[in-house]
Parts: C-alpha cells; sequence; structure tokens
C-alpha cells in the first residue's frame, strides 16, 4: 500500500556543508511529484534524504524530520536498510549487477531480506518484471546477464528490481537522462501505471518531462553559488507550468535564468 510521505524542517549536511535548508512538504499516496530546479540546487540530495541514502556519503546528516504516514524514518532505533526495503531507488544511470542474471538481479533484494521462500521467487519476478514492462522482452532468455540488455531495458530491469520487494514509495533520480527518446517515452509510461500502486517522487532537469508525467511539481533554487538549496514552490502540475505563485519559478519555467 502506497504511504505519505510529511517532511518538515529537514535541513540536510555534508561535514560542515549545509546542503539544503529548512524544507517542508507533503507528498500525496499513488501521485508523481517532481522536483525540478537549476543544477546544485539540492534536488538530489533531498531526493536522497527521503530513504536516508544521503547517509551513505561521508559526512551525510540530516535535521528535521521525514514522515512516512506516521513513522518518523530518522527516529531512534530506526534501520536505515528497513527504510531502504519501504522506500525504493531508481537511479540516473541503469545499475545492473553485471555478473547476474536477469532473474536473479530482480531476485537480489527479496533474497537479501530472505522472507521468499524458494518456490515463490519465480513468480514475484515474473510480477516483477511485468511490473515493470518487461516481461515479453526477456522472458526466453532470463538466465542471460543483466548488463547485455539495452540502456533502457536495463533501466527497466533496475525498475523491476526495486518493486520486487514491495516498496511503498519509488524515488527516482533523473531515471530517464541517460536514455534515448523511445526508451524515455517507455519509462514516462511506466510511471504514469506504477503510480496506481505507489508513491512516485522523480528529480528531471526535463521540464517537459515533468509537465507530461508529475501530479505536483516541486521548485527547488539556491540564492548563490555556496548557499544552500531550498525549496521555492510546489503545487499542482498544471499550475506550476500556468500561472506559479513565485517570480522566480516563473523565470525558470520561462527559461529567463537557469
Amino acid at each position: 500500500m502506497a504511504k505519505r510521505i510529511d517532511v518538515s524542517g529537514l535541513t540536510a549536511y555534508y561535514g560542515s556543508h549545509k546542503a539544503i535548508e529548512d524544507i517542508s512538504m507533503t507528498v500525496e499516496p499513488r501521485t508523481v511529484t517532481a522536483f525540478i530546479g537549476p543544477s546544485g540546487c539540492g534536488k538530489s540530495t533531498f531526493l536522497r534524504t527521503l530513504n536516508r541514502m544521503h547517509e551513505v556519503t561521508s559526512g551525510g546528516r540530516v535535521e528535521g524530520k521525514v514522515l512516512l504516514d506516521d513513522e518518523d524514518l530518522y527516529g531512534p532505533g530506526v534501520d536505515p536498510v528497513s527504510v531502504r526495503r519501504e522506500v525504493g531507488m531508481v537511479f540516473q544511470r541503469p545499475n545492473p549487477f553485471p555478473t547476474m542474471s536477469i532473474f536473479d538481479n530482480v531476485a537480489a533484494g527479496l533474497r537479501l531480506n530472505g522472507n521468499v521462500k524458494k518456490s515463490e521467487l519465480g513468480d514475484i519476478v515474473e510480477k516483477s518484471l511485468k511490473g515493470a514492462n518487461l516481461w515479453n522482452e526477456v522472458k526466453d532468455r532470463l538466465n542471460k546477464p543483466g548488463s547485455g540488455l539495452s540502456g533502457g531495458q536495463q533501466q527497466r530491469l533496475c525498475i523491476a528490481r526495486a518493486i520486487a520487494v514491495e516498496p511503498k514509495v519509488l524515488l527516482m533520480d533523473e531515471p530517464c537522462s541517460a536514455l534515448d527518446p523511445i526508451s524515455t517515452l517507455a519509462i514516462e509510461d511506466l510511471i504514469g501505471e506504477l503510480k496506481e500502486r505507489f508513491t512516485i517522487v522523480i528529480v528531471t532537469h526535463n521540464m517537459q518531462q515533468a509537465a507530461r508525467v508529475s501530479d505536483r511539481t516541486a521548485f527547488f533554487n539556491l540564492a548563490a553559488v555556496g548557499q544552500p538549496g531550498k525549496l521555492i514552490e510546489i503545487d499542482e502540475t498544471e499550475r506550476i507550468f500556468s500561472n506559479p505563485s513565485v517570480q522566480a519559478t516563473e523565470d525558470y519555467i520561462s527559461g529567463r535564468f537557469g
């Protein structure tokens, strides 16, 4: 069951450097929320705080709260690994495990969790590949390396791997930036289907993509180089692109800066 995200007063650091400051927003279940803004404004950093991937970087820490429904993801005793099971992530470049077969790539997280019977693995892998619109293309070569697929297929394989463990939220960090237009369209269509089951948050530099796939759009910016990124505005996507409330948002969308 997809879950709601409530962020309040979130500030993220790398060591002493403040990367983003005082961000608050709500992401509703079974919606797509897009993050847009110029490079370096903290979109990807903020995305990574939503499943504690930010902490993987040396010196990464946060202040503030991230609630998944009513659970504080940064509460005392909360295991970051369990957070990442609930909040899956798809990265900018497809990253299938190169020495693993297509089947084993999808099954990797299930095996790591250790709570799935061997007899059930095949059904879950098939369901996940179908969920990523990849099954018909790979069903006859499940034992071939995942690295042998095209870029677009590899990205859908990574999505299948992410959804196999049934997360509640799916984060996507520029999932189409390394893909050709046809593969990009396939991923965008897939996002539209996946939001029926998951809460989806996507970072994109492609504003047309944000307009096409998202229900809500958040615009991030920073006052100057070296300053922390801030959330400038979040609203329904149609309103952000047609009648934003903040002049800086309109300037960015119209190409007057950034």
